[in-house]
């Protein structure tokens, strides 16, 4: 992996608080199974050095965070058998902190233990004619799932142990916010007070853009094959996320299969909330409540988002409205992120 900068020019850029003219450094590349775009706004800046941080972080996190990589902390866990308490990287104990407190909240809907559900449901090498899976099937990989019954989180000791052997971590609902966080610590570290940081659609952002102007992101509207924005929302020193349903998925004998499993039944979900998107102090809660918020559904999902104030933002299908048909509802903590946007 080896990060790509774009572009670095000068902004025109009137009534900005820096002494001299800033730049825009843009660097993009591939990352956790996905892109990256950073928009970094400075003075001075040194594209090559801010380069080579951006890519040692991001291959940090990897090496804690991917379970694509089999030498990767949480895969390392995963494939041990042990159940002994064992030490585990700050930041690995972090991230599966915030799990547990987004499992706690949500009942169990958020479960980073949720991969034999997602294996037997065929959300890896799926074939078309595999079969759906049957109800013993599915209780069996129940079995294997609950993050509160299956690990056991010592954060004074900085340890991590699981109930019972071969039970593993997912963590793709959450180290993607992570990481983005990681990078925008990486920028803060290197005075820059103003960028853009995203990673497979998930970002956070802090200052201004290069047009002196709060960040505006788009909300994109949830249909297969076409790219429009349903809203567009205007952020500072903010984590935001989108999870959807309408890209990942599979149709069987006329029924449609979400990729987004509920961990609670161990099958997919079938309300029609189709996209959510979470602004939270971080990426990674972002990120994370995103995906906990899909699985619980618009009804379940706004009265928690009322509970525990989380900005929220839902998409659902109208039934009465035809294919391409949506209503949104949003949380009163999101109303308020968007001020008079």
């Amino acid at each position: 992996m080896r990060l790509v900068p774009v572009l670095a020019v000068a902004a025109l850029v009137s009534g900005c608080l820096f002494d001299k003219e800033p730049e825009v450094v843009r660097l993009s590349g591939e990352t956790m199974g996905t892109t990256f775009n950073i928009t970094a706004i400075g003075v001075d800046l040194d594209e090559e050095a801010l380069a080579g941080a951006v890519d040692q972080t991001l291959a940090e996190v990897n090496a804690k965070m991917s379970n694509w990589d089999p030498n990767s902390e949480v895969s390392t866990f995963s494939a041990s058998d042990s159940t002994d308490a064992v030490a585990v990287s700050d930041e690995f104990a972090l991230v599966i902190d915030a799990a547990n407190d987004v499992h706690e909240k949500t009942g169990g809907t958020f479960d980073v233990t949720l991969g034999p559900l997602i294996e037997l449901w065929g959300f890896g090498p799926r074939k078309p004619e595999d079969p759906v899976p049957s109800d013993a099937e599915i209780q069996a990989a129940l079995d294997s799932v609950g993050q509160s019954r299956l690990l056991t989180l010592d954060r004074e000791a900085g340890t991590l142990a699981k109930s019972e052997a071969g039970v593993g971590i997912n963590l793709s609902a959450i180290a993607k916010g992570y990481g983005i966080d990681a990078v925008a610590e990486t920028l803060r570290d290197a005075g820059i007070e103003n960028y853009m940081v995203e990673i497979g659609g998930d970002l956070v952002t802090m200052g201004q853009n290069d047009k002196n102007e709060a960040w505006r992101i788009g909300i994109e509207k949830p249909e297969t094959g076409v790219q429009a924005i349903q809203l567009i929302v205007q952020l500072d020193d903010l984590g935001m996320a989108t999870s959807g349903d309408y890209k990942n998925f599979f149709e069987q004998d006329g029924v449609r299969y979400s990729h987004i499993i509920d961990p609670v039944t161990g099958r997919p979900i079938t309300h029609r909330t189709t996209s959510v998107t979470v602004l939270a102090e971080n990426a990674m809660m972002a990120d994370a409540w995103a995906t906990a918020m899909l699985a619980l559904g618009q009804e379940k999902g706004l009265e928690l988002a009322e509970k525990h104030k989380l900005a929220v933002y839902f998409i659902s299908r109208d039934v009465t409205g035809g294919e391409d048909a949506y209503i949104t509802v949003h949380s009163s903590a999101f109303k308020d992120a968007l001020g008079s946007n």
